[in-house]
């Protein structure tokens, strides 16, 4: 496996992901995208994106706040201004997906036709909204993310979806998961959602525990949805 830091724009905003591929395959490699949660491009999210090269596929960890932007652990104000400006304007977060897209089609290890996207948190929100934009991808993942709607019009989806939720999320509370099916089914989708009993937010990163908050990582919840990604994954790119 190789990998290497990516320099893309959105705009004027100067954005850095991380790509992890086998150098060793001399064909086009599908590839994830992974949105991170809403302390940024951090270990998780390149860790996630290495994971898809034991799949088979290419990873790209992709940057929403901009380069060296980074909350940390434990810092709920901070991580949350952050992710705020994202979460209230729909627009720029599609924009911010929309230019990692951009950045990972251009590159010559990736087969620009299979593309998935998978989204932790408040990256899962954001994986939503790339679909929800009609963006030509193949499948998008939400784990343990952000459902709620925006006011912006969404687009016709054309990637299948998988959703894996805590039923005890304080940050998915079930009149959302219900909104969040309707609107699946009503758009025609070819979704699915796997909901874990007793499990909260942020149940697959090892370091959430604060029950004040909701956030705690379940050992068994993480690995079912490992399961449940690399069949998803593995059916999307057959």
């Amino acid at each position: 496996m190789k990998t290497d830091y990516i320099d893309y724009q959105d705009g004027d905003d100067a954005l850095e992901g991380y790509f992890a591929w086998d150098e060793t395959l001399t064909e086009q490699q599908p590839v994830v995208l992974i949105a991170h949660d809403w302390s940024g491009r951090r270990e998780l999210a390149c860790s996630a994106a290495e994971s898809m090269v034991d799949l088979g596929f290419a990873g790209f960890a992709v940057d929403i706040y901009g380069k060296g932007i980074f909350g940390k652990d434990g810092d709920t104000a901070g991580n949350s201004a952050l992710m705020m400006p994202y979460v209230e304007d729909r627009a720029l977060l599609r924009q911010r997906m929309q230019a990692a897209l951009s950045a990972v089609r251009s590159l010559s290890r990736v087969d620009p036709n299979r593309i998935a996207v998978l989204g932790y948190c408040f990256g899962g929100m954001a994986a939503l909204e790339l679909a929800r934009s009609g963006a030509d991808i193949e499948g998008v993942i939400s784990v343990h993310g952000l459902l709620n709607q925006s006011a912006i019009e969404n687009e016709k989806i054309l990637a299948k979806v998988l959703c894996l939720h805590g039923h005890d999320d304080p940050m998915g509370l079930p009149d959302q998961v219900q909104s969040f099916q309707t609107e699946m089914t009503q758009m025609k989708v070819d979704w699915q959602m796997h909901i874990f009993g007793g499990t909260k937010h942020a149940f697959t990163n090892p370091n959430a525990d604060d029950q004040s908050i909701g956030t705690v990582y379940s050992s068994s919840a993480n690995q079912r949805s490992k399961r449940l990604i690399a069949d998803f994954l593995t059916e999307l790119f057959a």
